[in-house]
């Protein structure tokens, strides 16, 4: 049986798709520790600044929490969030890998994937070798908790994920 054209098409790379992800969560990772460690350098003791006047602003934060600063000072929260972390990050990449396949629609699975497991990593590589993330990055406009370059890339990812798997994608093919 001759196969359609436009099959060849959709299917992708296997080896591709497998090479994206190690490289992407590389630039990432390496851009939130850049903002990281420019935060430190330029940030720490300094008054805040407006980067967008009005909406967005720098400032630096060491956060000793997990999410939102819950469980500041908790030694407990730091563990449990950093084991629930990897096994997240470990989950993500298993999927990534293991269960979607190579067709070109399932690069909009496989984006919010690399975002998500990108942030988790940033954050917990603070974690583990600081006991704090360092955080710089504050809406202006509204009281709202401050973020780092790696919150973006979840949040992002997460409503990326939940947008394409409502609404786009209704399969794994």
């Amino acid at each position: 049986m001759s196969q359609k054209p436009w099959v060849s098409h959709l299917r992708m790379n296997k080896t591709v798709s497998y090479l994206v992800f190690p490289i992407a969560i590389a630039v990432l990772l390496a851009l939130d520790i850049a903002l990281k460690i420019w935060a430190v350098e330029n940030l720490m003791g300094a008054p805040s600044r407006s980067l967008l006047s009005g909406i967005l602003g720098l400032t630096y934060f060491e956060n000793t929490g997990v999410a939102f600063g819950i469980g500041a000072g908790q030694d407990w929260g730091q563990l449990v969030f950093s084991g629930l972390k990897i096994v997240i990050i470990a989950g993500l990449t298993w999927f990534y890998y293991a269960r979607i396949p190579n067709r070109r629609v399932n690069w909009l699975i496989r984006v919010p994937l690399i975002l998500i497991v990108s942030g988790g990593l940033g954050n917990l590589i603070d974690r583990l070798t600081l006991g704090h993330v360092r955080d710089m990055l504050m809406f202006e406009f509204i009281n709202f908790p401050i973020f780092n370059l790696a919150d973006v890339y979840v949040v992002v990812g997460c409503f990326s994920m939940m947008f394409v798997t409502l609404f786009v994608v209704k399969e794994l093919k």
